[in-house]
């Protein structure tokens, strides 16, 4: 699978409709997560999650969203082709979590193991930029994956 940039995969995401900036954080995330998990590929290799108080985020897109605080980053087209198992992959990932909101996707992280592990030994406000592991995405993932299985 091809490696590309967060902004690209957000783009991407956001030609799909307007959302706020922390929906469109763990909609980048679980793309990477997945991509470990089912492909064993990192396709954003320069691009890493931190264990933030609000959940996984990546510091350049935080950077290049933050303006925007609690309201919506506006829909806007995406001129970037990608592979077909690209695009499936976010078809997936948009198909598993888009009717969820940047809160409960939150929510939703902060009860995964990725997330949980980076933050180890943070009180819960506790400010931590600690990066969450690709192994930790990987297998955490993956044993979600069997487990929808029936594996």
């Amino acid at each position: 699978m091809e490696k590309v940039s967060i902004f690209d995969v957000a783009d991407y995401y956001l030609s799909k409709g307007s959302m706020t900036h922390k929906k469109l954080q763990k909609l980048c995330y679980y793309t990477k997560a997945w991509a470990l998990a089912l492909y064993d590929e990192d396709i954003m290799p320069d691009y890493q999650f931190e264990a933030w108080v609000h959940g996984p985020v990546n510091p350049e897109l935080y950077e290049k969203y933050k303006g925007y605080g609690r309201k919506e980053i506006e829909e806007k087209p995406s001129n970037k082709t990608f592979s077909a198992d690209l695009v499936g992959l976010m078809e997936d990932v948009w198909y598993a979590y888009a009717d969820l909101s940047g809160d409960a996707l939150e929510a939703l992280t902060h009860s995964e193991a990725p997330w949980k592990n980076a933050r180890h030994g943070l009180k819960t406000e506790e400010s931590g930029w600690k990066a969450i592991s690709n192994k930790d995405m990987h297998d955490f993932y993956l044993e979600q994956y069997h487990h929808e299985q029936g594996e």
